[in-house]
């Protein structure tokens, strides 16, 4: 197989895994892997294992990128895909639009992939035009059948995502060397019981709760320090400060440390007591709440969406009410004080199964095809 896969940008990010997973999992099946994107920090590892990355600007969220739709259809043209992937809303109209006027006879088949909660919307419903529309978790499905009920139930696929056991093995301990780099680079989180929230900063990822979480919990225990984890894009700076303000505003400045993106986030949690979801808006599914699971730290998270759906199954005791911040403190204050652990992860939530079901997916399309 040739499969072209498309997205806005690959620099961090759940979609972006998922697209470099796949990409890795085609060629190491002898199958041949393209992705476009506007490029990102993960081009040199994508084309590193063998895949081919084609740069396009189809992140704008502008009239101007049906611009590109032209040149995504010559390029198609061209490469001849056996299959066209859509990961994602503006690079989406660009696919769809450049497939829809090629030869249904020799143009590829067309798979896209529901990554979120998206608004109910004709600028939305884009993603459910797949010939297969993969779900990441039950909850999607529920989603699209409910709120989009022109995609033939009969095309959507659940295919959740999953994590390699071999990169988050239970019990994990980083090595001697990672550890005294740590201590060394961040002496204020020495002896001190780590409360991480990983994730981009964007309004959406329950910053402020988790800051006065920190606030509320550092006042009886001096011991606690948050640590704020996430890539910053510029758009994002003037929220960035607002964080700030707020954090002196609580007097947080010695119980909090924010980091840029970490390629060591498997490390952080690890050295971590509790690890945090806090998503104002519903997680698809949950990415970083399944790793850390993994690792077998506890998870405590707003009880909503893909994250909600993971806690019930594999951590119920760090479910909490969505905005509930005396609900988050009590289970915080009660999990640090009597640790329980997550339940091991289910095969069928393995990187594996993922790859193998999307895969199956793509072999259904051509076998279709064919007859």
């Amino acid at each position: 197989m040739k499969v072209l896969q498309i997205l806005p940008e690959l620099h961090a990010g759940g979609v972006e895994c998922s697209v470099l997973e796949i990409a890795r999992h085609l060629v190491q099946q002898g199958h041949e892997a393209l992705v476009v994107s506007h490029g990102g920090r993960l081009v040199a590892g994508l084309e590193a294992f063998g895949a081919r990355h084609i740069a396009m600007p189809v992140h704008r969220k502008r009239l101007s990128s049906v611009f590109q739709v032209a040149r995504l259809r010559r390029l198609l043209a061209l490469e001849r895909p056996d299959l066209l992937h859509l990961h994602s809303r503006v690079p989406g109209w660009i696919g769809w639009l450049a497939w829809r006027k090629l030869p249904p006879a020799t143009r590829p088949r067309l798979v896209s992939t529901v990554h979120g909660f998206y608004s109910v919307n004709a600028y939305s419903a884009v993603m459910m035009r797949g010939e297969r529309v993969i779900a990441v978790s039950e909850c999607i499905r529920n989603y699209i059948e409910q709120n989009f009920p022109r995609t033939p139930v009969a095309a959507i696929r659940v295919v959740r995502n999953g994590v390699n056991p071999a990169d988050y093995p239970r019990g994990y301990q980083p090595g001697a060397d990672w550890i005294a780099g740590w201590q060394r680079d961040y002496p204020q989180c020495v002896g001190k019981r780590l409360l991480l929230l990983p994730g981009r900063i964007t309004r959406l990822k329950g910053h402020p709760d988790f800051l006065r979480l920190i606030a509320a919990l550092a006042a009886t225990d001096p011991q606690v320090h948050g640590l704020i984890v996430g890539d910053l894009h510029p758009r994002k700076r003037a929220y960035r400060k607002e964080l700030e303000r707020l954090t002196t505003r609580l007097g947080l400045a010695p119980h909090l440390t924010f980091l840029k993106h970490r390629a060591d986030l498997r490390e952080i949690m690890a050295v971590s007591a509790l690890v945090y979801s806090l998503s104002t808006q519903p997680e698809s599914f949950g990415r970083t709440t399944l790793e850390a699971l993994a690792l077998g730290r506890p998870v405590v998270g707003y009880d909503h969406g893909g994250v909600g759906e993971l806690l019930g199954q594999l951590f119920p005791a760090g479910r909490v009410p969505l905005g509930n911040e005396a609900a988050l403190a009590t289970v915080s204050r009660k999990l640090l004080a009597d640790p329980v652990w997550p339940a091991p992860v289910p095969a069928s939530l393995t990187l594996a199964v993922m790859l193998r079901h999307t895969l199956d997916v793509y072999h259904e399309l051509l076998a279709a095809a064919r007859a």
